[in-house]
Protein backbone atom coordinates (compact mmCIF):
# COMPACT_ATOMS: atom_id res chain seq x y z
CA UNK A 1 0.00 0.00 0.00
CA UNK A 2 1.47 3.27 -0.97
CA UNK A 3 1.54 6.49 1.14
CA UNK A 4 -1.28 8.32 -0.71
CA UNK A 5 -2.97 5.77 0.23
CA UNK A 6 -2.72 5.93 3.44
CA UNK A 7 -3.49 9.31 3.36
CA UNK A 8 -6.82 7.86 2.32
CA UNK A 9 -7.11 5.61 5.19
CA UNK A 10 -6.83 8.89 7.51
CA UNK A 11 -10.68 8.54 7.40
CA UNK A 12 -12.04 11.92 8.01
CA UNK A 13 -13.11 14.72 6.18
CA UNK A 14 -11.39 17.42 8.37
CA UNK A 15 -8.06 15.89 7.41
CA UNK A 16 -5.89 17.17 4.87
CA UNK A 17 -5.05 14.91 2.26
CA UNK A 18 -1.90 15.80 0.49
CA UNK A 19 -0.97 14.98 -2.47
CA UNK A 20 1.85 12.35 -2.83
CA UNK A 21 3.00 10.01 -5.44
CA UNK A 22 5.01 7.69 -3.23
CA UNK A 23 5.90 3.99 -3.73
CA UNK A 24 3.51 0.99 -2.75
CA UNK A 25 4.54 -0.85 0.13
CA UNK A 26 2.85 -4.58 -1.27
CA UNK A 27 4.49 -8.02 -0.86
CA UNK A 28 3.67 -11.39 -1.53
CA UNK A 29 2.34 -11.34 -5.16
CA UNK A 30 2.47 -14.82 -7.22
CA UNK A 31 5.03 -14.60 -10.73
CA UNK A 32 1.80 -13.05 -12.64
CA UNK A 33 1.82 -10.45 -10.59
CA UNK A 34 4.95 -9.73 -10.26
CA UNK A 35 4.95 -8.88 -13.69
CA UNK A 36 2.05 -6.53 -13.12
CA UNK A 37 4.25 -4.74 -10.24
CA UNK A 38 6.98 -4.15 -12.36
CA UNK A 39 4.38 -2.65 -14.57
CA UNK A 40 2.47 -0.64 -12.26
CA UNK A 41 6.35 0.68 -10.50
CA UNK A 42 7.31 2.13 -14.25
CA UNK A 43 4.47 3.44 -14.57
CA UNK A 44 4.56 5.67 -11.49
CA UNK A 45 8.02 6.43 -12.51
CA UNK A 46 7.28 8.35 -15.69
CA UNK A 47 4.19 10.41 -13.90
CA UNK A 48 6.46 13.48 -12.72
CA UNK A 49 8.35 13.63 -16.29
CA UNK A 50 5.98 12.22 -18.13
CA UNK A 51 2.35 11.98 -16.81
CA UNK A 52 1.33 11.27 -20.49
CA UNK A 53 3.45 8.08 -20.62
CA UNK A 54 2.52 6.81 -17.63
CA UNK A 55 -1.07 6.99 -17.94
CA UNK A 56 -0.93 5.37 -21.16
CA UNK A 57 1.31 2.52 -19.00
CA UNK A 58 -1.07 2.32 -16.09
CA UNK A 59 -3.73 1.50 -19.09
CA UNK A 60 -1.83 -1.36 -20.37
CA UNK A 61 -2.00 -2.46 -16.55
CA UNK A 62 -5.56 -2.80 -16.65
CA UNK A 63 -5.86 -4.29 -19.96
CA UNK A 64 -3.22 -7.16 -19.23
CA UNK A 65 -4.52 -8.27 -16.02
CA UNK A 66 -6.86 -11.53 -16.76
CA UNK A 67 -9.38 -10.55 -14.25
CA UNK A 68 -10.27 -7.53 -12.55
CA UNK A 69 -7.86 -7.37 -9.08
CA UNK A 70 -5.36 -5.05 -6.61
CA UNK A 71 -2.71 -3.61 -9.99
CA UNK A 72 -5.50 -2.94 -12.22
CA UNK A 73 -7.63 -1.13 -9.34
CA UNK A 74 -4.12 0.65 -8.31
CA UNK A 75 -3.85 1.25 -11.75
CA UNK A 76 -7.24 3.00 -12.38
CA UNK A 77 -6.44 4.95 -8.48
CA UNK A 78 -3.34 6.11 -10.18
CA UNK A 79 -4.89 7.39 -13.43
CA UNK A 80 -7.73 9.30 -11.93
CA UNK A 81 -5.78 11.11 -9.64
CA UNK A 82 -3.33 11.97 -12.46
CA UNK A 83 -6.06 13.16 -15.05
CA UNK A 84 -7.84 14.82 -12.21
CA UNK A 85 -4.88 16.41 -10.06
CA UNK A 86 -2.31 17.30 -12.47
CA UNK A 87 -3.63 17.00 -16.43
CA UNK A 88 -6.80 18.99 -15.38
CA UNK A 89 -9.42 16.91 -17.15
CA UNK A 90 -11.97 16.09 -15.02
CA UNK A 91 -14.20 14.40 -17.38
CA UNK A 92 -11.62 12.07 -17.99
CA UNK A 93 -10.83 11.16 -14.76
CA UNK A 94 -15.11 10.53 -14.10
CA UNK A 95 -13.94 8.20 -16.96
CA UNK A 96 -11.56 6.08 -15.12
CA UNK A 97 -13.04 6.38 -11.75
CA UNK A 98 -16.33 4.86 -13.07
CA UNK A 99 -13.93 2.32 -13.92
CA UNK A 100 -12.46 1.72 -10.66
CA UNK A 101 -16.28 1.22 -9.22
CA UNK A 102 -16.72 -2.03 -10.55
CA UNK A 103 -13.35 -3.01 -9.04
CA UNK A 104 -15.24 -2.89 -5.54
CA UNK A 105 -17.55 -5.92 -5.59
CA UNK A 106 -15.50 -8.17 -5.10
CA UNK A 107 -11.64 -7.48 -6.83
CA UNK A 108 -10.32 -5.69 -3.28
CA UNK A 109 -11.41 -5.30 -0.18
CA UNK A 110 -14.54 -3.41 1.52
CA UNK A 111 -12.40 -1.30 3.66
CA UNK A 112 -9.66 -0.72 1.13
CA UNK A 113 -12.27 0.21 -1.54
CA UNK A 114 -14.02 2.56 0.96
CA UNK A 115 -11.14 4.15 1.86
CA UNK A 116 -10.06 4.74 -1.73
CA UNK A 117 -13.56 6.41 -2.75
CA UNK A 118 -13.38 8.54 0.14
CA UNK A 119 -9.77 9.66 -1.30
CA UNK A 120 -10.77 10.34 -4.38
CA UNK A 121 -14.33 12.62 -3.55
CA UNK A 122 -11.96 14.55 -0.86
CA UNK A 123 -9.73 15.63 -3.94
CA UNK A 124 -12.63 16.38 -6.46
CA UNK A 125 -14.66 18.01 -3.55
CA UNK A 126 -11.94 19.65 -1.80
CA UNK A 127 -10.65 21.83 -5.20
CA UNK A 128 -7.36 20.39 -5.42
CA UNK A 129 -7.60 20.07 -8.88
CA UNK A 130 -8.80 23.82 -9.44
CA UNK A 131 -12.33 24.75 -9.67
CA UNK A 132 -14.57 21.95 -10.54
CA UNK A 133 -18.19 22.97 -12.02
CA UNK A 134 -20.75 21.57 -10.42
CA UNK A 135 -22.46 19.39 -12.92
CA UNK A 136 -18.61 17.11 -12.73
CA UNK A 137 -18.66 16.57 -9.17
CA UNK A 138 -22.80 15.89 -9.53
CA UNK A 139 -21.91 13.24 -11.67
CA UNK A 140 -18.54 11.67 -9.62
CA UNK A 141 -21.05 11.83 -6.54
CA UNK A 142 -24.15 9.97 -8.67
CA UNK A 143 -21.89 7.68 -10.16
CA UNK A 144 -20.35 6.65 -6.50
CA UNK A 145 -23.96 6.42 -5.20
CA UNK A 146 -24.63 4.10 -8.22
CA UNK A 147 -22.22 1.97 -7.59
CA UNK A 148 -22.71 1.83 -3.69
CA UNK A 149 -26.39 0.72 -4.21
CA UNK A 150 -25.61 -1.83 -6.32
CA UNK A 151 -22.95 -3.31 -3.95
CA UNK A 152 -25.71 -2.77 -1.26
CA UNK A 153 -23.03 -0.91 0.75
CA UNK A 154 -25.69 1.45 2.55
CA UNK A 155 -23.36 2.49 5.49
CA UNK A 156 -20.88 3.87 3.10
CA UNK A 157 -24.10 5.09 0.58
CA UNK A 158 -24.97 7.07 3.61
CA UNK A 159 -21.46 8.23 4.10
CA UNK A 160 -21.26 9.49 0.60
CA UNK A 161 -24.39 11.47 1.12
CA UNK A 162 -23.33 13.41 4.04
CA UNK A 163 -20.27 13.90 2.25
CA UNK A 164 -21.83 15.56 -0.93
CA UNK A 165 -23.96 17.35 1.74
CA UNK A 166 -21.46 18.99 3.50
CA UNK A 167 -19.97 20.11 -0.04
CA UNK A 168 -23.04 22.17 -1.04
CA UNK A 169 -23.14 23.46 2.41
CA UNK A 170 -19.31 24.83 1.81
CA UNK A 171 -20.48 26.40 -1.86
CA UNK A 172 -23.78 27.66 -0.66
CA UNK A 173 -25.53 25.46 -2.86
CA UNK A 174 -28.70 25.76 -0.38
CA UNK A 175 -31.29 24.39 -2.87
CA UNK A 176 -29.17 20.90 -3.95
CA UNK A 177 -28.22 20.46 -0.38
CA UNK A 178 -31.92 20.97 0.73
CA UNK A 179 -32.74 17.74 -1.60
CA UNK A 180 -29.96 16.00 -0.38
CA UNK A 181 -30.84 16.37 3.01
CA UNK A 182 -34.78 14.94 2.83
CA UNK A 183 -33.09 11.67 1.00
CA UNK A 184 -31.07 11.64 4.09
CA UNK A 185 -33.79 12.13 6.59
CA UNK A 186 -35.78 9.22 4.42
CA UNK A 187 -32.86 7.04 4.35
CA UNK A 188 -32.13 7.27 8.15
CA UNK A 189 -36.38 7.09 8.79
CA UNK A 190 -36.01 3.67 7.35
CA UNK A 191 -35.21 1.12 9.92
CA UNK A 192 -35.84 -2.41 10.60
CA UNK A 193 -36.04 -3.88 14.33
CA UNK A 194 -32.32 -5.20 13.93
CA UNK A 195 -30.60 -2.06 13.13
CA UNK A 196 -28.13 -0.05 15.10
CA UNK A 197 -30.39 2.78 17.13
CA UNK A 198 -27.72 4.08 18.40
CA UNK A 199 -25.68 4.60 14.80
CA UNK A 200 -29.33 5.77 13.44
CA UNK A 201 -28.96 8.82 16.53
CA UNK A 202 -25.67 9.66 15.56
CA UNK A 203 -26.46 10.23 11.91
CA UNK A 204 -29.36 12.06 12.47
CA UNK A 205 -27.29 14.51 14.48
CA UNK A 206 -24.91 14.92 11.76
CA UNK A 207 -27.98 15.67 9.31
CA UNK A 208 -29.19 17.85 11.73
CA UNK A 209 -25.93 19.15 11.85
CA UNK A 210 -25.62 20.18 8.15
CA UNK A 211 -29.19 21.40 8.15
CA UNK A 212 -28.49 23.71 11.26
CA UNK A 213 -25.85 25.26 9.44
CA UNK A 214 -27.99 26.06 6.33
CA UNK A 215 -30.58 27.57 8.58
CA UNK A 216 -28.38 29.87 10.05
CA UNK A 217 -26.52 30.90 7.40
CA UNK A 218 -29.89 31.81 5.26
CA UNK A 219 -30.82 33.64 8.74
CA UNK A 220 -34.02 31.06 9.00
CA UNK A 221 -34.05 31.66 12.68
CA UNK A 222 -37.80 29.75 12.95
CA UNK A 223 -36.26 26.71 11.17
CA UNK A 224 -33.18 27.11 12.89
CA UNK A 225 -34.83 27.00 16.64
CA UNK A 226 -36.97 24.09 15.53
CA UNK A 227 -33.99 22.12 14.41
CA UNK A 228 -32.03 23.32 17.60
CA UNK A 229 -34.51 21.73 19.34
CA UNK A 230 -35.04 18.62 17.15
CA UNK A 231 -31.38 17.67 18.23
CA UNK A 232 -31.74 17.81 22.11
CA UNK A 233 -34.61 15.34 21.71
CA UNK A 234 -32.32 12.25 19.88
CA UNK A 235 -31.38 9.45 22.21
CA UNK A 236 -28.79 6.83 21.75
CA UNK A 237 -26.30 8.86 19.77
CA UNK A 238 -22.77 8.93 20.51
CA UNK A 239 -21.75 11.82 17.67
CA UNK A 240 -18.38 12.65 17.22
CA UNK A 241 -17.59 16.29 19.01
CA UNK A 242 -16.92 18.17 15.86
CA UNK A 243 -21.13 17.22 15.47
CA UNK A 244 -21.73 18.61 18.89
CA UNK A 245 -19.59 21.64 18.44
CA UNK A 246 -21.45 22.27 15.50
CA UNK A 247 -24.36 22.42 17.11
CA UNK A 248 -23.69 24.10 19.76
CA UNK A 249 -22.28 26.68 18.34
CA UNK A 250 -25.17 27.59 16.37
CA UNK A 251 -26.96 27.33 19.00
CA UNK A 252 -25.69 30.07 20.77
CA UNK A 253 -25.71 32.56 17.67
CA UNK A 254 -29.44 31.63 17.81
CA UNK A 255 -29.42 32.44 21.55
CA UNK A 256 -27.60 36.17 20.67
CA UNK A 257 -29.88 36.88 17.94
CA UNK A 258 -32.88 36.90 20.89
CA UNK A 259 -30.38 38.47 23.31
CA UNK A 260 -30.67 35.58 25.72
CA UNK A 261 -26.90 36.55 26.62
CA UNK A 262 -26.54 33.78 29.67
CA UNK A 263 -28.17 30.63 27.17
CA UNK A 264 -25.56 31.75 24.57
CA UNK A 265 -22.85 31.78 26.92
CA UNK A 266 -23.78 28.29 27.85
CA UNK A 267 -23.81 26.70 24.39
CA UNK A 268 -20.89 28.59 23.00
CA UNK A 269 -19.21 27.06 25.98
CA UNK A 270 -20.02 23.43 25.67
CA UNK A 271 -19.33 24.41 21.52
CA UNK A 272 -16.02 25.45 22.64
CA UNK A 273 -15.59 22.31 24.90
CA UNK A 274 -16.23 20.09 21.82
CA UNK A 275 -14.37 21.57 19.46
CA UNK A 276 -11.49 21.54 21.78
CA UNK A 277 -11.85 17.80 22.94
CA UNK A 278 -12.43 16.95 18.42
CA UNK A 279 -8.71 19.53 18.02
CA UNK A 280 -10.69 21.76 15.97
CA UNK A 281 -9.37 24.93 14.90
CA UNK A 282 -12.58 26.45 15.35
CA UNK A 283 -12.61 26.11 19.04
CA UNK A 284 -10.28 29.56 19.19
CA UNK A 285 -13.31 31.42 16.88
CA UNK A 286 -16.24 29.98 19.24
CA UNK A 287 -14.26 31.08 22.39
CA UNK A 288 -14.22 34.48 20.82
CA UNK A 289 -18.46 34.32 20.74
CA UNK A 290 -18.08 32.51 24.69
CA UNK A 291 -16.43 36.12 25.62
CA UNK A 292 -18.60 38.21 24.09
CA UNK A 293 -21.55 36.47 25.17
CA UNK A 294 -20.18 36.36 28.85
CA UNK A 295 -19.28 40.47 28.54
CA UNK A 296 -23.04 40.78 27.34
CA UNK A 297 -24.28 39.47 30.35
CA UNK A 298 -22.81 42.29 32.86
CA UNK A 299 -21.14 39.11 34.55
CA UNK A 300 -17.92 39.77 36.60
CA UNK A 301 -16.78 35.91 35.94
CA UNK A 302 -13.89 36.11 34.03
CA UNK A 303 -14.41 33.34 31.28
CA UNK A 304 -10.78 32.18 31.35
CA UNK A 305 -10.72 31.57 34.69
CA UNK A 306 -12.37 28.02 34.30
CA UNK A 307 -10.15 24.89 33.53
CA UNK A 308 -11.06 24.25 30.27
CA UNK A 309 -10.35 27.62 28.66
CA UNK A 310 -7.64 28.59 30.89
CA UNK A 311 -4.97 26.96 28.34
CA UNK A 312 -5.80 29.56 25.54
CA UNK A 313 -5.71 32.69 27.83
CA UNK A 314 -2.08 33.85 26.21
CA UNK A 315 -3.18 32.38 22.82
CA UNK A 316 -2.14 35.22 19.94
CA UNK A 317 -6.03 34.99 18.66
CA UNK A 318 -6.68 35.33 22.15
CA UNK A 319 -4.77 37.95 24.19
CA UNK A 320 -7.08 40.75 22.13
CA UNK A 321 -10.48 39.38 23.66
CA UNK A 322 -8.37 38.60 27.50
CA UNK A 323 -7.41 42.31 27.06
CA UNK A 324 -10.77 43.90 25.94
CA UNK A 325 -12.80 41.41 29.13
CA UNK A 326 -10.28 43.14 31.72
CA UNK A 327 -10.94 46.59 30.12
CA UNK A 328 -15.02 45.74 30.38
CA UNK A 329 -14.34 44.48 33.78
CA UNK A 330 -12.48 47.79 35.00
CA UNK A 331 -15.45 49.70 33.05
CA UNK A 332 -12.70 51.18 30.97
CA UNK A 333 -14.21 52.14 27.75
CA UNK A 334 -11.52 54.14 26.36
CA UNK A 335 -9.07 51.20 26.59
CA UNK A 336 -11.99 48.78 25.25
CA UNK A 337 -12.31 51.10 21.96
CA UNK A 338 -8.76 51.01 21.61
CA UNK A 339 -8.41 47.32 22.07
CA UNK A 340 -11.12 46.91 19.47
CA UNK A 341 -9.30 49.70 16.91
CA UNK A 342 -5.76 48.26 17.21
CA UNK A 343 -6.78 44.54 16.74
CA UNK A 344 -9.73 44.84 14.13
CA UNK A 345 -7.86 41.48 12.11
CA UNK A 346 -8.83 39.12 15.14
CA UNK A 347 -11.76 40.60 16.79
CA UNK A 348 -13.74 42.87 13.73
CA UNK A 349 -13.46 40.89 11.34
CA UNK A 350 -15.99 38.71 11.70
CA UNK A 351 -19.14 39.84 11.13
CA UNK A 352 -20.68 37.74 14.03
CA UNK A 353 -18.42 39.53 16.75
CA UNK A 354 -18.97 42.84 14.53
CA UNK A 355 -22.43 42.86 14.49
CA UNK A 356 -22.72 42.66 18.38
CA UNK A 357 -19.46 45.39 19.31
CA UNK A 358 -22.53 48.28 19.41
CA UNK A 359 -23.91 46.54 22.23
CA UNK A 360 -20.99 45.61 23.96
CA UNK A 361 -19.40 49.40 24.07
CA UNK A 362 -22.91 50.81 24.40
CA UNK A 363 -23.54 48.67 27.48
CA UNK A 364 -20.14 49.53 28.29
CA UNK A 365 -20.81 53.34 28.23
CA UNK A 366 -23.58 52.83 30.17
CA UNK A 367 -22.09 51.72 33.35
CA UNK A 368 -19.53 54.29 32.59
CA UNK A 369 -21.79 56.90 32.25
CA UNK A 370 -23.56 55.92 35.42
CA UNK A 371 -20.52 56.00 37.66
CA UNK A 372 -19.22 59.56 35.94
CA UNK A 373 -22.70 61.01 37.38
CA UNK A 374 -22.64 59.84 40.59
CA UNK A 375 -21.45 62.66 42.07
CA UNK A 376 -23.61 65.67 40.54
CA UNK A 377 -26.74 67.07 40.49
CA UNK A 378 -26.25 69.07 37.40
CA UNK A 379 -24.26 68.70 33.81
CA UNK A 380 -23.49 69.60 30.70
CA UNK A 381 -24.73 66.56 27.99
CA UNK A 382 -21.49 68.25 25.75
CA UNK A 383 -19.33 67.58 28.95
CA UNK A 384 -20.66 63.52 28.89
CA UNK A 385 -19.81 63.42 24.78
CA UNK A 386 -16.56 64.54 25.98
CA UNK A 387 -15.72 62.15 28.22
CA UNK A 388 -17.51 59.69 26.39
CA UNK A 389 -15.81 60.62 22.68
CA UNK A 390 -19.14 60.43 21.58
CA UNK A 391 -21.78 62.50 19.98
CA UNK A 392 -24.12 64.33 21.96
CA UNK A 393 -27.02 63.12 20.83
CA UNK A 394 -25.68 59.06 21.22
CA UNK A 395 -25.49 60.54 25.16
CA UNK A 396 -28.89 62.30 25.49
CA UNK A 397 -30.35 58.71 23.48
CA UNK A 398 -28.16 56.60 26.62
CA UNK A 399 -29.47 59.22 29.45
CA UNK A 400 -32.73 58.72 28.05
CA UNK A 401 -32.98 55.02 28.66
CA UNK A 402 -31.10 55.06 31.80
CA UNK A 403 -34.07 57.26 33.24
CA UNK A 404 -36.73 55.19 31.60
CA UNK A 405 -34.98 51.91 32.71
CA UNK A 406 -34.84 54.07 36.33
CA UNK A 407 -30.76 53.63 36.97
CA UNK A 408 -30.81 57.26 36.58
CA UNK A 409 -32.95 59.84 38.43
CA UNK A 410 -33.04 63.11 36.78
CA UNK A 411 -34.39 65.21 33.62
CA UNK A 412 -32.94 66.23 30.68
CA UNK A 413 -33.08 70.16 30.02
CA UNK A 414 -33.23 70.03 25.86
CA UNK A 415 -33.27 73.90 26.12
CA UNK A 416 -29.76 73.88 28.30
CA UNK A 417 -28.55 70.67 26.94
CA UNK A 418 -28.18 69.80 30.75
CA UNK A 419 -28.83 66.64 33.11
CA UNK A 420 -30.39 67.78 36.08
CA UNK A 421 -30.13 64.95 38.59
CA UNK A 422 -32.65 64.85 41.61
CA UNK A 423 -30.05 62.77 44.19
CA UNK A 424 -31.01 65.08 47.01
CA UNK A 425 -34.87 64.72 46.31
CA UNK A 426 -34.87 61.15 46.19
CA UNK A 427 -33.41 60.59 49.33
CA UNK A 428 -35.93 62.74 50.72
CA UNK A 429 -38.78 60.72 49.13
CA UNK A 430 -36.94 57.48 50.57
CA UNK A 431 -36.72 58.81 54.21
CA UNK A 432 -40.13 59.90 54.12
CA UNK A 433 -41.02 56.34 52.47
CA UNK A 434 -39.11 54.54 55.48
CA UNK A 435 -41.26 56.77 57.95
CA UNK A 436 -44.67 55.92 56.69
CA UNK A 437 -43.68 52.33 57.07
CA UNK A 438 -42.25 52.54 60.36
CA UNK A 439 -45.76 54.58 61.49
CA UNK A 440 -48.20 52.05 59.40
CA UNK A 441 -45.86 49.01 61.78
CA UNK A 442 -46.42 51.00 65.22
CA UNK A 443 -50.29 51.48 64.58
CA UNK A 444 -50.77 47.70 63.36
CA UNK A 445 -49.31 47.06 66.54
CA UNK A 446 -51.32 49.58 68.53
CA UNK A 447 -54.30 48.10 67.48
CA UNK A 448 -53.60 44.59 68.05
CA UNK A 449 -53.04 45.62 71.71
CA UNK A 450 -56.08 47.79 72.05
CA UNK A 451 -58.13 44.96 70.64
CA UNK A 452 -56.88 42.55 73.58
CA UNK A 453 -57.47 44.23 76.38
CA UNK A 454 -60.96 45.88 74.87
CA UNK A 455 -61.72 41.20 74.58
CA UNK A 456 -60.73 41.21 77.99
CA UNK A 457 -63.54 43.28 79.63
CA UNK A 458 -61.02 46.22 80.96
CA UNK A 459 -60.99 49.81 79.77
CA UNK A 460 -57.84 51.66 78.46
CA UNK A 461 -55.49 52.47 80.63
CA UNK A 462 -52.97 55.46 80.09
CA UNK A 463 -50.65 53.21 78.41
CA UNK A 464 -53.05 51.74 76.02
CA UNK A 465 -53.81 55.26 74.90
CA UNK A 466 -53.00 56.41 71.17
CA UNK A 467 -50.35 59.33 71.06
CA UNK A 468 -53.16 61.40 69.85
CA UNK A 469 -55.58 60.16 72.75
CA UNK A 470 -53.87 63.45 74.89
CA UNK A 471 -54.79 65.78 72.57
CA UNK A 472 -58.51 65.62 72.70
CA UNK A 473 -60.35 67.98 75.03
CA UNK A 474 -62.62 65.22 76.18
CA UNK A 475 -59.92 63.27 77.54
CA UNK A 476 -59.80 65.58 80.79
CA UNK A 477 -63.47 66.77 81.16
Amino acid sequence: MDDDDADYMQGSEDEDYGFEFDDDEEAGEDAEGTDLENLYYTAKSKKEDNPEEALKAFKVIVEKEPEKGDWGFKALKQSTKLLFLVLKRPQDALKTYTQLLTYTKSAVTRNYSEKTINGILDYVGGGKGGIVEVDVLEKFYQVTKDALEDAKNERLSAKTNLKLAKLWLDRKEYVRLSKIIRDLHNATGVAGEGDDQSQRGTQLLEIYALEIQMYNETRNHKKLKEIYNATNNVRSAIPHPRIMGVIKECGGKMWMGERQWNRASEDFFESFRNYDEAGSPQRIQVLKYLVLANMLTGSEVNPFDSQETKPYKNDSQIKAMTDLVDAYQRREVHSAEKILRDNRSTIMDDPFIRSYIGELLRSLRTSYLIDLIKPYTRLELSFLARQLNVATEEVEELLIGLILEGKVEGRIDQVGMRLELDSKQSLEKKRYAALKKWTEALESVHGVVVGKTASNGRGPDMGMLGPDSFLREDRWN
